[in-house]
């Protein structure tokens, strides 16, 4: 996206968007710019669907219970979606809100809650999770929103794991060794990447992992990490080394 437009407000909305269309939010999003951002007619704001690029708009309407927005121009073409898995035990609130900005920062294309032997949260808001990714998106020029699915358990995400997808993951037992020669090998792959909860999997979690044939355990380094750091630290090394940075 033309940085131009980087200081205007981005919404994600879910109607199609084309050229000269009229689109009309609904009551949050109407508040938020007409009471909270104080926009008015005319002025500029920029929308997103995942499917259509990001679009130049102006508003047309600033009524606080329903702006009406006119589509200029689209300003970028849509990105294609990532095709990284990327699951993790989840956290306490603030380090969950945390974990599912920074995965969509990041680039995962499909972000997954994992329940572990000692995970720490075991009831979520999956719209809470899916309101998190949003608005990393919007803050962020993402403009491929990542599919937030339901929490599952580890037993049986392992057993309706796509065997074609490779599992990385994080674990302290390689730390003698770098993960770049190990993720190298991986360039052109189906990927996944599993973070566990702080303490780590249990041995029996960690054993039944390790003998998966598509599982590649890789090391984050000597020291020990939270789990949220952990998270970021995987996703940019698998990034850098086989992901989408150019």
């Amino acid at each position: 996206m033309p940085r131009t437009h980087a200081t205007l407000p981005r919404l994600h909305v879910e109607p199609d968007l084309a050229e000269g269309a009229e689109l009309t939010l609904g009551k949050e999003q109407s508040l938020y710019l007409a009471a909270v951002l104080r926009k008015v007619v005319g002025d500029e704001v920029v929308l997103f669907n995942g499917r259509d690029g990001a679009w130049l708009t102006r508003l047309t309407s600033d009524s606080k219970k329903s702006v009406t927005l006119q589509l200029v121009e689209r300003i970028a073409a849509q990105t294609p979606p990532s095709d990284l898995w990327y699951g993790f035990a989840p956290l306490k609130t603030e380090r969950l809100d945390y974990v599912i900005q920074k995965a969509t920062e990041m680039g995962a294309g499909t972000i997954q809650p994992v329940i572990t032997k000692f995970t720490q949260v075991n009831r979520l808001k999956h719209e809470r999770l899916v309101a998190n990714a949003i608005e990393a998106a919007e803050q962020c020029e993402v403009l491929s929103v990542p599919e937030v699915l339901p929490e599952t358990t580890l037993d049986r995400l392992i057993d309706g794991w796509d065997t074609e997808r490779r599992l990385i993951l994080a674990d302290e037992g390689e730390a003698s060794s770098s993960p770049v020669e190990i993720l190298s090998a991986l360039k052109g792959q189906k990927i996944g990447l599993l973070i566990g909860p702080e303490g780590g999997f249990s041995p029996e979690e960690r054993e039944r992992l390790r003998a998966l044939p598509y599982a590649v355990p890789i090391s984050l380094g000597p020291r020990i990490l939270r789990a949220d750091t952990a998270a970021v630290a995987a996703l940019a090394v698998i990034q850098a080394i086989i992901g989408d940075w150019r």
